[in-house]
């Protein structure tokens, strides 16, 4: 996690560019991951991350410095809403609604049976609706109420496809690890 200093926060408030350029090549590589998180094109992540980073240096004078991970914590959310804004835009953000509320929990013995990047591949298998929940909600921490606010989708909606995107992987997960045999046969 990127550390800042209140002084630096307070140079790239009142504009220093050099401190500007330096935000930008520390927080970089997390922000991209993040995109590439939602929207799975390497050319729309980009698009996202600058459009992002534009809203970040246009706004930044409204920043309040918080502590060491709070402009972290500020850009990220606002490349966040980048991400969702370009999934509302294609209009690939398509939902299955249902109204039995499910809640499928990620067993970790399977998380810990595949590394982060297959796990990270398996997500963006995800259909998009399933994708964008399943990150708000376990990857950046949203609660159900603010995926919907965000999503603008019910709350059962947001459950939903939540407990959908778990079962999904969990099949998706115990597929490959059939396939490359369970540890120790």
């Amino acid at each position: 996690m990127t550390r800042f200093d209140e002084k630096f926060v307070h140079l790239c408030i009142g504009g220093d560019k050099k401190a500007q350029k330096q935000l930008f090549e520390r927080v970089y590589p997390p922000m991209f991951r993040i995109c590439m998180r939602y929207v799975s094109q390497h050319a729309d992540a980009e698009d996202c991350l600058m459009l992002g980073f534009m809203k970040v240096f246009q706004n930044i004078s409204k920043f309040n410095y918080t502590g060491d991970h709070s402009l972290f914590i500020w850009i990220r959310k606002i490349v966040v809403n980048e991400s969702l804004m370009l999934i509302r835009q294609k209009q690939n953000l398509m939902f299955v609604v249902d109204d039995q509320s499910m809640d499928v929990p990620m067993q970790a013995e399977i998380i810990n049976a595949i590394e982060a990047e297959e796990l990270n591949y398996h997500i963006m298998k995800l259909p998009t609706g399933y994708r964008t929940v399943f990150n708000l909600n376990v990857i950046e921490g949203y609660d159900h109420k603010e995926i919907a606010s965000l999503l603008n989708i019910s709350e059962v909606t947001s459950r939903t496809q939540l407990a959908k995107a778990k079962s999904k992987l969990r099949v998706m997960i115990s597929q490959t690890t059939k396939s490359y045999g369970e540890p120790g046969e």
